[in-house]
């Protein structure tokens, strides 16, 4: 098990190393312009502007922000920012997960739920999230109960969980419909309740489908997280700090990307948390589905 976890350990640093030679190979062999095939561009262009060198993006980390006094060094300032990000994505993700096991519960009990309910979750999906951003927050700002005052960071963590939760619906009805039959009967042969039967026979037989869903919930959080900080123009995350620093770009096109590599950090995060959670259930993984 160990040397599993060291070779999963070195081929992800392999692959990080063959994405950063292929970014440099690509930037010395590639023309100025990029590819063009008669007016589409079809790789991008190779220019300094267009893509810094590794070297520069990593440089520029340890420089200030700014250059005003007291500025930040840029490796803090997206540090911050893609806590604050990875919080509200937490939060999200969070959401999502509980909504989604709801509704696998509900759609399992009830066949005419199952019906009812999954083509809308499925459906769900297809509205571009930029849409609905706006829509989120404008519903939320007419809450008002008693001093409660409905935030921006609460859309954005709606949003999130409104990606979040359709692999979790999906997989975990998938997962709680995988008993055999035998043991099924079984349960039924023993006068053992529904409940008695989730908790004891399908919840631990959709463990296996389940960690996929969860890992690809996060990932669906984070990026929900990002876009709908642009879309509702929430300050202090990696989203809007991507909108900020690109308006700089022809400046000082290193520091563009500071915040696409806290981005970078942010899925790598939930990922590894993720898996702790893998680690817990570890008991129950006997393979893993796909999400």
């Amino acid at each position: 098990m160990r040397g599993d976890r060291i070779r999963g350990v070195l081929w992800g640093l392999a692959g990080v190393l063959a994405a950063m030679a292929l970014w440099e190979g690509y930037k010395a062999l590639a023309p100025a312009d990029g590819i063009v095939i008669g007016e589409l561009t079809v790789l991008p262009r190779t220019t300094d502007i267009a893509m810094p060198h590794i070297w520069d993006m990593v440089a520029r980390l340890f420089d200030p922000v700014t250059r005003a006094a007291g500025a930040d060094v840029l490796w803090w300032a997206v540090l911050q920012a893609a806590a604050f990000s990875l919080g509200i994505a937490a939060l999200g993700w969070l959401i999502g997960v509980v909504s989604g096991m709801v509704l696998a519960l509900l759609m399992q009990r009830w066949l005419t739920a199952e019906s009812a309910v999954l083509p809308w979750v499925v459906l769900s999906q297809t509205v571009p999230l930029i849409a609905i951003a706006p829509l989120v927050k404008r519903w939320g700002t007419a809450i008002h109960i008693g001093s409660f005052e409905w935030e921006n960071w609460m859309s954005v963590a709606v949003i999130a969980s409104y990606l979040a939760f359709f692999p979790v619906a999906v997989s975990a009805l998938r997962g709680l419909k995988s008993p055999h039959a035998a043991d099924v009967d079984l349960f039924r042969a023993y006068a053992a309740g529904w409940w008695t039967g989730i908790v004891r026979l399908r919840l631990p037989s959709a463990v296996p489908y389940l960690l996929p869903a969860l890992r690809l919930a996060a990932a669906n959080a984070v990026v929900g997280t990002i876009v709908a900080e642009v879309s509702i123009g929430l300050g202090g995350g990696v989203g809007r700090m991507i909108i900020e620093f690109a308006a700089t770009a022809s400046g000082d096109p290193a520091k563009t990307w500071a915040p696409i590599f806290g981005a970078m950090l942010i899925g790598l995060v939930s990922a590894g948390l993720v898996s702790l959670i893998g680690l817990g259930l570890g008991r129950f993984r006997r393979g893993e589905a796909p999400a």
